[in-house]
C-alpha cells in the first residue's frame, strides 16, 4: 500500500511520476538519454546494471520491472542472482566485471570510489563515455530505488513482467504521453 492516499493502491512509476508533471517528464526523458543512447555499453547491459543496482537496495518494484526488462533482452534471472551473491563468480562476461564491481561501490558505499575501480573499467576495454553511462545508470537507479520505496510502492509480479516487456519493446517515452494525458486532466480540474 502506498504511503500517499493519492495513489491508487496499485500504484507504479507511472502514478508517482503524475504528481509533478514536469519533473516527471525530465526523469522520463533522462531514462531514454541514458538507458537508450547508443554507446558500447547496451541497452541490454545497462537494464542488467538497472537490475543489479535494484537487487542491491532491495527495491522490489525496480528489482521486479528491471529483472523482466533484463529477462526480455535475454539475460537469465539466475545471472542476476549470481551476481547478487557474487560478482567474480557469477558467469558474466568478464569484460562486465569491472563496471558491475563499480556499480556496488556506487550503490553501497559511494566515498569508497577509486581511481582504480575506473582504471579496472578502462583496462577492459571500455571508454570514458561507456564508464560515464555505466555511472549515470547507477545514479538514476539508486534515485528511483529512493523514490518508490520513499512513496511506499511495491508493485506486483504480473505489473513487473508487462513493464519489463513493454520497457524492452518500447523503451521509456511511453511515459510521457501518460504524463501528458495527466496534465491534460490536472489543468480541466481546475
Amino acid at each position: 500500500m502506498p504511503f500517499i492516499s493519492s495513489l491508487p493502491d496499485d500504484a507504479g512509476v507511472r502514478h508517482i511520476l503524475t504528481l509533478n508533471p514536469a519533473a516527471g517528464r525530465a526523469l522520463i526523458e533522462f531514462h531514454t538519454a541514458v538507458l537508450r543512447a547508443d554507446t558500447q555499453l547496451t541497452a541490454k547491459e545497462k537494464e542488467l546494471i538497472a537490475a543489479y543496482v535494484s537487487g542491491l537496495n532491495a527495491c522490489q518494484y525496480c528489482f521486479g520491472v528491471h529483472t523482466e526488462t533484463a529477462k526480455a533482452y535475454g539475460v537469465g534471472e539466475s545471472l542476476i542472482v549470481a551476481l547478487l551473491d557474487d560478482i567474480d563468480s557469477a558467469p558474466v562476461d568478464p569484460k562486465l566485471k569491472p563496471i558491475l564491481a563499480y556499480a556496488k561501490v556506487l550503490t553501497l558505499a559511494p566515498a569508497k570510489a577509486t581511481q582504480r575501480h575506473v582504471d579496472a573499467i578502462v583496462a577492459a576495454g571500455w571508454t570514458e563515455r561507456d564508464l560515464h553511462d555505466a555511472v549515470l545508470t547507477v545514479c538514476l537507479f539508486n534515485f528511483m530505488n529512493r523514490l518508490l520505496e520513499g512513496h511506499g510502492v511495491k508493485g506486483s509480479a504480473d505489473l513487473y513482467v508487462a513493464r519489463g516487456q513493454a520497457l524492452q519493446e518500447a523503451g521509456y517515452a511511453p511515459l510521457l504521453s501518460i504524463l501528458q494525458a495527466a496534465q491534460v486532466g490536472q489543468a480541466g480540474a481546475k
